[in-house]
C-alpha cells in the first residue's frame, strides 16, 4: 500500500504519530491551556464554514499557486514555527526546513526551538522566516536578528500573544520540564517508543539552542511553560514593534493578531503582514475562533493576511482563503506528520493538503484561488436566509 492508502488525511497521521512518540511528547504536542475550549472552538467554527458546489465547468486542473510579499509560491501554505521542535522529533526542524526547501513553501523557525539559525543555514530555502519571542535586552535583540539574517533568514515573525507563560495543565501533568529531564517516570514512557529514544539519543536531548548564548545559571529547572526564554523576553508594546520594523529590513509579520483595530494600527505603523492567530488555544482558553475574527481583519486591513489556528486541511485552507486570508500556516500538522512518519510524513503531509485542496477546487469550479466563491454559514437558519435558496419541503 502507498501512502495515500493507508494515510489519507491528518488523523490517520496523527493516530500513527500518538503511537510513535512518548506520552509526554504528545501531551506538549497536542495540548492547550486550560479546559482546552478555544482549541475545540477553533475547529466547531471552521466546521461552520461552507460553500455551495457550482456544476458544469468542464474538465480542468486548479492552479494552487499564489504570491506573497513579492514571492510566487506553488501553495497557499507553509510552516509555522513551533518551540522545541526537536523535542517531537529527532533533527525535526532540518527535516522539515528541507522539505519546505524542497516544495518552495515557506519554513518558520521559532527562537525557542531545538536548533539555532546557524544550525539550519545550510538547509534552508530561499523564504525561511524567523519567528522572534521578544528579548528585554537591546544587545540581545540586535544579536539575534542579526544571527537569523546571517543565517538566511529573510522574514521576520513577532509574535505577540505570549506576554506571559501559559498554564497548559496538560502538558505540566505530563511531567515535561525545560530542558527535558527523564525522570524514571518519562523514561518508563521513552523505553515504549524504540524509534524515537534511539533518535534522541543519536542527537542528545534537545534545548533551546539559540538561547546558549544568552543563558545564565539561574534558568535550571524551570517548567516546560516557564523556559528560559521568559526569563530573557519581555511583553513588546507598539515602539518595540516599531523598533523592528526600523531594525529589519525584510517581511516583516505580526502573529497573534484578532481585533481588527489592532491590524489597522500595525499597518500604519509599517507591518507587511498581520499573521491571525490565537495561538491554536494553546495560550488564552477564552479566545475567539480565528476563523470568525478573520473576515473583520480582512476589512480593517490592506495588508497581506497569514493566518493559522486549527487547520486540519485543504478545505479548511480554503475556508481561510475565501474569508480574506492570503496565506495559511500549519505548525501542529507538519509536526504530527513528522511524528507519525519521520521525514517521508512532511513530504506526505504536503502532497495530502495539495490533492486535498485540488479535490474541492473541483467541487467548486475554481480554476484558481482568486476564483473561490463567496463563503457560507452551514447553519439552517442563516442558510436559507439567502433568498436564492429555498428550505427543503418538509
Amino acid at each position: 500500500m502507498d501512502l495515500h492508502t493507508r494515510y489519507p488525511s491528518l488523523s490517520d497521521l496523527r493516530q500513527r504519530a500518538k503511537k510513535r512518540v512518548p506520552k509526554f511528547v504528545w501531551e506538549y504536542l497536542d495540548s492547550a491551556t486550560g479546559g482546552e475550549a478555544t482549541k475545540r472552538l477553533n475547529r466547531a467554527a471552521l466546521d461552520r464554514i461552507g460553500f455551495m458546489p457550482s456544476i458544469l465547468h468542464g474538465e480542468f486542473v486548479p492552479d494552487l499557486s499564489t504570491d506573497l510579499f513579492g514571492q510566487h509560491f506553488p501553495l497557499p501554505f507553509g510552516m509555522a514555527p513551533i518551540g522545541m521542535s526537536g523535542l517531537i522529533w529527532p533533527d525535526a526542524e532540518g527535516h522539515l526546513a528541507r522539505a519546505a526547501a524542497r516544495a518552495g513553501l515557506p519554513y518558520s523557525l521559532s527562537t525557542v526551538a531545538a536548533q539555532s539559525p546557524e544550525d539550519l543555514a545550510p538547509h534552508l530555502g530561499d523564504n525561511a522566516w524567523f519567528q522572534l519571542y521578544p528579548p528585554r535586552d537591546p544587545e540581545i535583540r540586535t544579536d539575534m536578528l542579526s544571527r537569523a539574517k546571517n543565517a538566511g533568514f529573510k522574514g521576520l515573525i513577532l509574535t505577540v500573544d505570549v506576554p506571559v507563560a501559559s498554564r497548559r495543565e496538560r502538558q505540566t501533568r505530563s511531567g515535561l520540564t525545560s530542558p527535558p529531564r527523564l525522570t524514571p517516570r518519562l523514561m518508563a514512557q521513552v523505553a515504549l517508543r524504540p524509534t524515537w529514544a534511539m533518535g534522541m539519543a543519536r542527537r542528545g536531548m534537545p534545548h533551546m539552542r539559540m538561547l546558549d548564548k544568552y543563558q545564565d545559571t539561574h534558568s535550571k529547572g524551570l517548567s516546560s511553560t516557564a523556559h528560559i526564554g521568559y526569563l530573557l523576553r519581555t511583553s513588546p508594546d507598539w515602539d518595540y514593534v516599531k523598533w523592528l520594523r526600523d531594525a529589519w529590513d525584510g517581511p516583516f509579520m505580526i502573529k497573534g493578531v484578532l481585533h481588527p483595530q489592532d491590524a489597522t494600527r500595525l499597518e500604519q505603523i509599517g507591518a507587511d503582514g498581520i499573521w491571525v492567530s490565537n495561538h491554536a488555544g494553546r495560550q488564552f482558553d477564552a479566545a475567539p475562533a480565528t476563523i470568525d475574527m478573520l473576515p473583520g481583519i480582512r476589512a480593517a486591513t490592506t495588508l497581506p493576511i497569514l493566518f493559522d489556528s486549527g487547520v486540519e486541511g485543504g478545505l479548511d485552507i480554503l475556508r481561510a482563503l475565501a474569508l480574506g486570508a492570503d496565506f495559511i500556516m500549519l505548525g501542529r500538522a507538519f509536526h504530527v506528520a513528522l511524528a507519525a512518519l519521520g521525514p517521508k510524513g512532511v513530504d506526505h503531509l504536503i502532497d495530502v493538503l495539495a490533492k486535498d485542496i485540488t479535490a474541492n477546487m473541483g467541487q467548486l469550479g475554481a480554476k484558481t484561488l482568486r476564483d473561490l466563491p463567496p463563503a457560507m454559514a452551514l447553519d439552517a437558519n442563516a442558510l436559507f436566509t439567502n433568498e436564492k435558496i429555498s428550505p427543503p419541503e418538509g
